[in-house]
């Protein structure tokens, strides 16, 4: 507690004087009182209400706590602008040798400049200033405000409404009406507990203040929401229902899962979390995931404009890939949707004809069945078949003579 000096306690009432701030505390004694009558707060710590010992404080108070030193009373007083003291009769030594002014040199003067200063001509001698000294603290001395004239700002008020009105009256009649569209926009600039049901006809206008931690306004939100519509958490008051946030306001769940998806108009925030730009964003990052991971240099946060490229060129070369693989089995095998009409002999290739084959693939017995697509060699020549390709002797010297060069020296050789 708040004790007078530092003087020797013994144990016997330093146990005393613990058991009575205990009991104060506990509320079963009645406060300790400082010298003007005021009761101490028992639960204020002891390094706190305890005097230093070069006050000599003969009774507990806390007045080495409170501040003693007066701020400066800037606020009221400030500098007399353009107030004048004394106005001599002729030059005094010391002045001005521009206008005679005692309290400030020639390199200071605000006035023009004279052919002849009043140094020399003694005439015209200006008065002198009155110089005011302010002792301001650190604040004061950095207070943007600190000398303000609220007359100032009045008088350029008053300039502006003079002007709104003289544009308002050179209007011609048909632009009048935009000013009733001005007034009622300033109109809606209220609370929004106070706005009419009249003037709700446009929701998207209804605003409210923003309110700050200086107690301030900084701007106005929109309120999106039709005051007609159910609000989600009274969708389904069941309580084992879907969850309600009330801090972030959001419901991840679907309240009404067993009401029909086409009368439904609100199914619980995680539907827009599955579909749209959402679920391609997250199809972003589980490739940018992957690519590091393979030891890619990719990181979506840190380069956004990078991952997104690479994934819409991996995206164009898996779509080229699948492209091409698609050609090249419709190439091989053809394609079973088409409407061009299969030859007979496929479309009853399933009979009881027996074939025989040797060991070589040739028929030994029975009729051959009907080669299948991918079985037949589109090429033109007639010794490019798979089966029963067989070279004569002309095709091999007609094949030497093309490739004979008339200009070759070893051509005599090679004949």
């Amino acid at each position: 507690m708040a004790t007078a000096s530092v003087a020797f306690k013994s144990r016997e009432d330093n146990r005393k004087q613990l058991e009575l701030e205990e009991a104060r505390k506990a509320g079963l004694a009645p406060a300790e009182v400082d010298e003007d009558g005021k009761e101490i707060n028992p639960h204020i710590p002891q390094y706190m209400s305890s005097a230093p010992w070069y006050i000599n404080a003969e009774r507990p108070s806390l007045k080495h706590q409170r501040k003693w030193k007066s701020d400066p009373n800037y606020t009221k007083s400030w500098y007399d602008r353009g107030a004048k003291i004394f106005q001599a009769e002729k030059y005094r030594k010391g002045a001005c040798e521009n206008c005679g002014a005692m309290t400030h040199d020639v390199k200071s003067c605000m006035e023009r400049p004279r052919k002849i200063g009043a140094k020399w001509t003694n005439m015209h001698i200006a008065p002198d200033e009155k110089i005011q000294t302010f002792e301001l603290d650190y604040n004061g001395k950095r207070d943007r405000w600190n000398g303000y004239d609220a007359s100032i700002y009045a008088h350029y008020l008053k300039e502006q409404q003079l002007k709104k009105l003289e544009e308002k009256n050179n209007k011609p009649d048909g632009e009048s009406a935009g000013s009733v569209d001005d007034d009622f926009e300033d109109a809606l600039k209220v609370d929004e507990a106070k706005v009419d049901e009249s003037k709700q006809m446009d929701f998207a206008k209804v605003e409210k203040c923003v309110r700050t931690t200086g107690g301030g306004s900084t701007g106005t939100v929109r309120n999106l929401r039709i005051r007609e519509d159910t609000a989600k958490y009274l969708l389904n008051l069941d309580v084992n229902s879907a969850y309600y946030d009330p801090k972030t306001r959001s419901m991840r769940e679907d309240p009404l899962p067993d009401a029909d998806p086409n009368e439904k108009f609100y199914g619980g925030d995680n539907q827009f979390r599955m579909s749209g730009q959402a679920l391609e964003f997250k199809q972003l990052n589980i490739h940018a995931w992957e690519a590091f991971e393979k030891g890619q240099d990719i990181h979506l946060q840190a380069a956004p404009c990078q991952a997104e490229l690479l994934y819409k060129n991996y995206k164009a070369i898996k779509e080229k890939l699948k492209s091409q693989m698609k050609s090249t089995i419709m190439e091989k095998y053809g394609n079973a949707a088409s409407e061009e009409n299969l030859p007979r002999e496929l479309l009853l290739g399933q009979t009881e004809r027996e074939v025989e084959y040797d060991r070589a693939g040739r028929v030994v017995k029975g009729m051959e069945d009907e080669r299948k697509k991918e079985e037949k060699d589109e090429r033109k020549r007639k010794y490019n078949f798979r089966w029963n390709c067989k070279v004569t002797a002309e095709d091999m010297e007609a094949w030497r003579m093309k490739k004979i060069h008339h200009d070759d020296p070893m051509r005599v050789f090679l004949h």
